[in-house]
């Protein structure tokens, strides 16, 4: 079986698994993260999705917390269908790995076949296509973070989208809600805000999106990311989360965190904006 070596390991995260658990750690504690360790929960699952960012753990990594420290209060999963936008152009128009491995520094994460399967059946757009993911970060980013919260126990499905538009996201979305509607599987949308404008501009065009995230309703994403050419560069991933957990029962979503890389660095005048959230559906 392939297994997908990391990229940005050393550079976007470190290399070295033990400085790597303490720079999770760090970003739990951190005056912008939660501000505690996560506990190891049991409540009963709720969360259906979250958005999570993923630069650079000294930029974005407390704000990715909030996302994760709400999973580690619930059940966990048993796989996470992770959807990412695409950075490198390379590969299909939405390409999905269907079998094999995701090594980090931590170990590895093997891609729960059956269920990759299925979405690639209830699809018909999504190619099997492992090109798209040889150098894509956004979703390495996540691994570690689900590593230090379930260790290998967790499978994920990597969904890579280089098209975002709204028949696509639906398609995948429902897609995703058709293949695991009997699993216990979260979604993870994995984006970055607004990139390159001044602190004031990307907080007022971010707030835009994360208004229509919290009403739970995708096609205003994707108007308002369009109407306001916002730089967000995963709307695709969180429409098409919002579709499936809305398949999956839920009915609120909630922003747990918003920051800037200007709040970490101090240089206001150019940001690229973070967002963390939960998708939620009552206790079944």
């Amino acid at each position: 079986m392939s297994v997908r070596r990391p990229h940005v390991a050393g550079s976007f995260y470190p290399s070295d698994p033990q400085r790597l658990r303490r720079d999770i750690e760090d970003c739990f504690k951190h005056p912008l993260g939660p501000g505690k360790l996560p506990p190891k929960g049991e409540k009963p699952r709720t969360i259906t999705g979250i958005v999570c960012p993923h630069a650079g753990y000294m930029y974005s990594g407390p704000v990715a917390a909030h996302s994760y420290f709400a999973l580690s209060e619930e059940e966990a999963p048993e796989t996470a269908i992770i959807l990412c936008p695409n950075h490198t152009g390379l590969g299909s128009a939405v390409s999905l790995m269907a079998e094999g491995y995701w090594e980090t520094p931590l170990g590895r994460l093997k891609i729960d076949p059956d269920l990759s399967n299925a979405v690639f059946k209830a699809s018909g757009i999504i190619d099997i296509d492992e090109s798209a993911h040889l150098y894509e970060h956004s979703i390495e980013v996540q691994l570690p973070f689900l590593q230090y919260l379930y260790g290998s126990s967790v499978g994920i499905v990597p969904i890579c989208m280089g098209f975002q538009d709204l028949e696509t996201s639906r398609n995948i979305g429902e897609a995703v809600a058709k293949a695991a509607a009997e699993r216990n599987v979260i979604i993870i949308a994995s984006t970055d805000m607004t990139h390159q404008e001044p602190q004031q501009s990307a907080a007022r065009k971010d707030r835009l999106v994360l208004d229509a995230l919290e009403a739970m309703d995708e096609e205003r994403v994707q108007s308002v990311v369009q109407t306001n050419h916002i730089t967000m560069c995963g709307y695709g991933p969180v429409s098409a989360a919002i579709v499936a957990s809305k398949a999956f029962g839920a009915d609120r979503a909630e922003i747990l965190s918003y920051h800037t890389s200007g709040d970490i660095t101090g240089d206001r005048g150019a940001v690229v904006g973070y967002a963390s959230a939960k998708i939620t559906r009552a206790v079944q």
